[in-house]
């Protein structure tokens, strides 16, 4: 499901670093070589049929690589 970030992530919490990343290899290959820690938050996110929610979102970040494949895991209501 596509969607947008509409304001900044708050709440923000790490969930795994290191070798807790499962998919760190796959992200190495793809995005290039990094530290990449698996992150949540709390961010409002318009989806394509335009409406707005508040939503539990979790991505992966590295540092001078960013934040990469978000994803929704709860809308909040």
């Amino acid at each position: 499901m596509k969607f947008e970030i509409l304001d900044d992530i708050r709440d923000i919490e790490t969930i795994a670093t290191g070798q807790g990343v499962h998919v760190r290899r796959r992200l190495n290959r793809i995005h290039g070589k990094g530290r990449w820690r698996k992150r949540k938050g709390v961010a409002t996110i318009r989806l394509d049929d335009r409406t707005v929610y508040d939503a539990e979102i979790h991505w992966f970040e590295a540092h001078g690589i960013g934040r990469r494949e978000f994803k929704i895991k709860k809308i909040l209501r």
